[in-house]
């Protein structure tokens, strides 16, 4: 195997946590690892809503705080959510001054808009519904033009690297068909998220939770790994991912009702703005009763929806849907891993060397239920922190390296299988008989395939479900509906049981 040596971070991942954190490490030298071209299989690159952030005259970070920690349903951590809010305007400022294309007042500041669970307007959008991409766009272009930043695209990781101590000062990439040891002054993990191990998803399903398998594999904590959000309005229309209908939608009034056109969550004007849980499950309950579930944007967008929603238009189309004269037929799917890798604000995790941003880390600000739009404040937010952080380590214990072993990938066929009884199993709605038949699934497929990264993470996520007997945001166990009197956090370490500790 061929060895690298790389005075500076290693990123891997080219989303927007992993090149925030490349582009703020300057003038350290960075090395980013992407398994795709820029701009693809990230899903920050397909996020429609925007960036949320006290911008408006009648906002604030303490207001903010507070609708993230609603949200998060007492598993929140109070002062890395002080932290995100507090740097959401900054945030924002520093994006628009790489050249996102924020949408704008006639005055000339930024344009918000309403979305579940906010008790103001503060979403920051780029064409109403083309926010991920356009962001991550410019900071594509700011990282090619950056001459301390490096890209390695097409390349993945494998494996983690460790010195004698236990620090990681390293990693093992695989590029062009071998594996190559890259030894690094740090290794930020910006691997996105684990929405791949299902079978319906709106995520890449290229993201399979593996940074945060290779990471517990080394000895890194684990946070909540249980609690997977899924979006109540994924289009229902054959897709693998399936296209996403923001949520925005219902923000400027489209409703959610059944076949017959009965409203599924009530009439009110706010019934479909709830929590993303509580509207996933409504969703969930029409469509598995059979009465259906669609999204009716006829009177609140209507002939406006091609300029207002041009990316959700677009996907409508091509799947022979004209949203303007007919309800979008929408599931549940996996969106949002809020467990991961123990991290700070700064991205420092439990292993020294480690860091964690993006996704794929736990960092506690989004709790149990992610508040939308959130996830896009943190991975820049996060990922600016986490970048300067990382390049101010330098140094490693001499001699011998430890490194873990690379297993190969689930074959087609297998993954297949894992993926619909994740989605089956592990959905929306969960039990302990459809949790354990998903754990036999995988002592399975271990044994006739090794404890390959994706059955790693798959089997932290639906073990930590099985012992997490409450229901709690994005966690539902219909033989366990009632949430416990003390909100609990899961922690996981690779030598010991799941371990509950109080919020």
């Amino acid at each position: 195997m061929n060895r690298l040596e790389h005075d500076g971070p290693l990123v891997i991942g080219g989303g927007l946590a992993g090149l925030s954190a490349a582009l703020s490490a300057a003038p350290r030298p960075v090395l980013v690892v992407s398994p795709a071209p820029l701009l693809e299989a990230a899903s920050s690159a397909w996020a429609q809503g925007g960036v949320a952030a006290a911008l408006a005259p009648d906002d604030a970070p303490a207001l903010h705080l507070r609708d993230t920690e609603a949200a998060g349903a007492g598993l929140v951590d109070h002062n890395a959510a002080e932290a995100l809010t507090a740097d959401g305007r900054s945030t924002v400022e520093w994006l628009a001054s790489l050249g996102a294309p924020f949408d704008r007042t006639p005055a000339g500041d930024f344009a918000v808009s309403l979305e579940a669970a906010h008790s103001r307007a503060r979403v920051a959008r780029v064409g109403g519904d083309g926010a991920g991409r356009a962001i991550l766009s410019a900071l594509v272009a700011s990282a090619r033009a950056a001459p301390h930043i490096t890209v390695w695209e097409g390349a993945r990781l494998r494996a983690l690297i460790q010195d004698a101590g236990g620090r990681v000062c390293g990693a093992v990439i695989e590029k062009d068909g071998a594996l190559i040891e890259v030894i690094a002054t740090a290794v930020v993990l910006a691997t996105g998220g684990a929405g791949g191990l299902f079978g319906r998803t709106t995520t890449p399903v290229a993201l399979k939770g593996e940074g945060m398998a290779l990471a517990w594999a080394a000895g890194a904590e684990i946070l909540d790994p249980e609690f997977v959000q899924f979006h109540p309005t994924a289009i229902d229309v054959g897709l693998d991912p399936m296209p996403l209908a923001t949520e925005a939608l219902r923000g400027d009034g489209a409703r959610l009702i059944d076949a017959d056109g009965r409203y599924l969550l009530g009439s009110e004007p706010d019934a479909d703005l709830k929590a993303r849980d509580i509207v996933a499950r409504g969703v969930h309950a029409a469509v598995a009763e059979g009465r259906g579930a669609f999204l009716d944007a006829r009177t609140a967008i209507g002939d406006h929806f091609p300029h207002a929603f041009p990316a959700v238009f677009a996907a409508c189309m091509a799947a022979g849907l004209d949203p303007r004269v007919t309800p979008i037929p929408v599931a549940p799917a996996a969106h949002y891993h809020m467990g991961g890798i123990v991290a700070d604000p700064d991205g420092r995790t439990s292993l020294p060397g480690l860091f964690a941003v993006g996704e794929c880390a736990a960092t506690g600000v989004h709790g149990a239920n992610r508040l939308a739009s959130n996830s896009l404040l943190e991975a820049a937010a996060f990922g600016r922190r986490t970048g300067r952080t990382a390049a101010l380590e330098h140094s490693r214990e001499a001699g011998v390296l430890t490194v873990s072993p690379v297993i190969d990938d689930l074959p087609p066929a297998a993954m297949a299988q894992l993926r619909a009884a994740m989605s089956a199993d592990c959905g929306v709605v969960r039990d302990a008989q459809g949790l354990s038949r998903l754990i036999g699934l995988i002592d399975r497929l271990e044994a006739a395939h090794g404890a390959s990264p994706a059955l790693i993470a798959a089997r932290l996520i639906a073990e930590a479900a099985l012992a997490r007997r409450e229901s709690r945001g994005g966690h539902y166990r219909s033989d366990c509906p009632a949430s416990a009197p003390l909100p609990e956090h899961t922690r996981l370490r690779r030598t010991a049981s799941p371990v509950r500790a109080a919020a």
